[in-house]
């Protein structure tokens, strides 16, 4: 009876009747499950922002619950005088009506709104947000989450509670004051709505696709091939390519137009086994010299390299920031190189080489753009700042001009990705890096592993003597507590332990040092097991 009076209530109260008749539905049904399903709680909302599946109820994306954070970012900005916000889109299900509802709440709370014209990337809204001087930015959007899910992600745009964001997403304790909103929020109905907001002008698109098309300097003619990955990066990368005056990349046909459904891939994520099958199959066909991929959101670059001993491979993230290090900083007098923790400790090296400064964080991008002068920073999971001052966040369209730039460059002097990589390798050692995820039922079993490890240390791990183990919860190293473990074996393999912060899922990150990748390679082998075993 409790759940029935709680479902009736929030059906009285969803502006959508659309999601209000199927809730109505399962009611009619006794359908318990999908009931139970969509009340097991509001929709988390963290540093992250939203992110879930589509599906009636606080335990879903939709149009009530979106209302309510949008309120509740009213209320928010009320309490610190923040005034205009702009709010941008990808193709997913959902994300024009998340769009609309969200700029009627806050134009009915008064603030000055500004709205993308369609589905853009990720960092045109990050760019939007610093070049239209607005307060808030939010973007809708599941950048690379599976094609059921949706989500919403919060930029600020200048200094807020002491902290400088300049157009970054959220860090805490933000994300707990919007939290405490929408727990407050009891109707959405009593909340007025409004219709007067403006359509952001295609001058700011202009100006992204020109500045970032700046980034490249000595146009070439590489055959390169582009998959958006059914995302929204293909209009705008073609734009900034054409207006560096590059050749066209060419295109993954089956995977160019914005699609919901993203027929082609399992998992649209460029990471995932299989979903950059297509690209590579474009390439052999084309004899291309370079694979370029973009997430769905377009905020994250990948690439894939013609390999004479393995064939056609994706270069790791890690890799992948050691080649726009090693350029950055041989063209950088001075600046500050930068990445995550569960990154390669390569950039380090880079920067100390070039005689640069050097900075770590923690685990996602909001904490590097939180860097002041941030010249290059990156995260293992393909995401690039290749230039922090147009965009202040990770961007996958400006990574791919630049990788691009780098990669003729090297064909001027009979060189490639990879030969760039032996000499890095060369100078500092080969830094193979490795990611184990272990998916969970239930997020409560990440505590209990956490626990455990805690309780009872490992003192080897394949043979491997355990030098020395960091508590991240109590970091010695002037970082913010977070929960992880950082363990060292034999002084030269780092290995991270911490919880996914969106989901059910354990993740391990192992980094060998080796003369060579032979070495190194035997290394990770004796590894994988054990720490699987230790996640589990």
């Amino acid at each position: 009876m409790e759940l029935r009076a709680e479902v009736e209530a929030w059906i009285s109260d969803d502006p959508d009747p659309v999601t209000a008749a199927q809730l109505q539905s399962w009611l009619d049904t006794n359908n318990e499950i999908e009931l139970r399903t969509s009340f097991s709680g509001f929709l988390a909302f963290g540093t992250a922002g939203l992110r879930g599946p589509v599906r009636p109820g606080p335990s879903g994306m939709n149009r009530a619950v979106v209302g309510r954070t949008a309120a509740a970012i009213a209320a928010y900005m009320k309490e610190r005088d923040l005034t205009s916000v702009v709010i941008g889109r990808d193709a997913r299900h959902g994300s024009e009506a998340f769009t609309r509802e969200s700029a009627e709440i806050l134009s009915g709370a008064g603030m000055l709104v500004h709205v993308l014209p369609r589905p853009l990337p990720t960092p045109v809204l990050a760019f939007a947000t610093n070049e239209l001087q607005c307060d808030v930015g939010i973007m809708v959007t599941a950048s690379h989450n599976p094609p059921q899910d949706n989500g919403y992600k919060v930029y600020l745009g200048g200094t807020v509670d002491g902290i400088h964001y300049r157009g970054s997403q959220i860090v805490s304790p933000t994300d707990e004051s919007i939290a405490a909103h929408i727990e407050a929020i009891t109707q959405l109905a009593n909340y007025p709505r409004g219709q007067n907001w403006s359509i952001v002008h295609e001058e700011i698109i202009n100006k992204y696709v020109k500045t970032t098309a700046a980034i490249a300097k000595r146009p070439g003619s590489l055959k390169i091939v582009y998959t958006a990955m059914h995302g929204v990066g293909t209009e705008t990368l073609l734009r900034v390519f054409h207006a560096a005056g590059f050749t066209s990349p060419i295109l993954v046909d089956s995977q160019t137009q914005p699609d919901p459904d993203f027929p082609t891939v399992a998992f649209p994520n460029p990471e995932e086994p299989g979903a950059i099958d297509l690209a590579l199959e474009t390439a052999r066909a084309f004899d291309a010299d370079l694979v370029i991929a973009n997430d769905p959101d377009a905020d994250r670059c990948a690439a894939a390299v013609k390999d004479s001993a393995t064939g056609w491979r994706m270069l790791r993230g890690d890799e992948l920031g050691a080649i726009f290090g090693e350029i950055i900083a041989r063209n950088s007098s001075k600046g500050i190189l930068a990445n995550s923790i569960v990154s390669s400790t390569i950039l380090s090296k880079i920067a100390a080489h070039y005689n640069l400064e050097f900075k770590q964080t923690l685990t996602g991008f909001k904490w590097l753009a939180k860097i002041d002068g941030l010249t290059f920073g990156y995260e293992e999971a393909i995401g690039y700042a290749v230039d922090a001052i147009t965009v202040n966040d990770k961007d996958g369209i400006s990574a791919a001009i630049k990788l691009a730039q780098i990669a003729t460059d090297l064909a001027v002097e009979n060189k490639t990705l990879l030969n760039l990589l032996d000499e890095i390798w060369a100078r500092h050692g080969f830094h193979a890096t490795e990611q184990i995820s272990i998916r969970l039922t239930d997020v409560s079993q990440v505590h209990q592993i956490m626990g455990r490890l805690r309780k009872n240390q490992p003192v080897e791990i394949a043979g491997h003597v355990v030098t020395s183990i960091d508590d991240l919860s109590t970091p010695a190293d002037g970082l913010p507590p977070t929960d992880g473990l950082r363990i060292w074996l034999d002084g030269t393999i780092r290995i991270i332990i911490r919880p996914s912060g969106t989901e059910a899922k354990m993740k391990c990150y192992i980094e060998v040092i080796e003369k060579d990748s032979a070495h190194a390679q035997i290394i990770l082998d004796q590894l994988r097991a054990p720490l699987k075993e230790l996640l589990s």
